[in-house]
């Protein structure tokens, strides 16, 4: 409950500054590619700086090598459609390594936690609010 009459000066006052602890971010292993490292600052920049531990680099690691050879097949598929004798065998085997990396990238991402169904509340039960109690106005 609020207490009754005026503010104090003492109570205005602003409390003592706690410092804030600066979290770096996790930086990229030097074996990556220049695209690959562009993936990693998308990744690790996209959430919150101790959203990734020390521990889970080799992992956003091999997701950003899934992600550069899964644009690398999507490049050979773009070339070989226009190829008029691409054989079909050829052709499914492109379609196969596509599908190969997009299951290991959505696989990483989820276990990851970076894809929107996990962090989505699939239970049903809603988040709290705070509600105002009718005292508060």
């Amino acid at each position: 409950m609020k207490t009754r009459g005026r503010v104090s000066a003492a109570a205005v006052e602003i409390n003592a500054v706690v410092p804030v602890e600066i979290v770096p971010r996790l930086q990229a292993p030097h074996d990556l590619t220049d695209e690959e490292v562009e993936v990693w600052a998308t990744v690790v920049d996209s959430h919150p700086a101790d959203w990734f531990a020390a521990s889970t680099a080799p992992i956003v690691a091999a997701y950003c090598r899934h992600v550069i050879s899964a644009r690398r097949i999507a490049e050979l598929i773009e070339k070989a459609v226009s190829d008029p004798e691409l054989s079909i065998l050829d052709y499914d085997r492109l379609l196969k390594m596509q599908e190969r990396e997009s299951r290991a990238i959505a696989t990483m991402a989820t276990k990851m936690r970076i894809t929107n169904q996990a962090l989505t509340n699939h239970r049903g039960n809603k988040t709290k609010t705070a509600a105002r109690k009718p005292w508060e106005g």
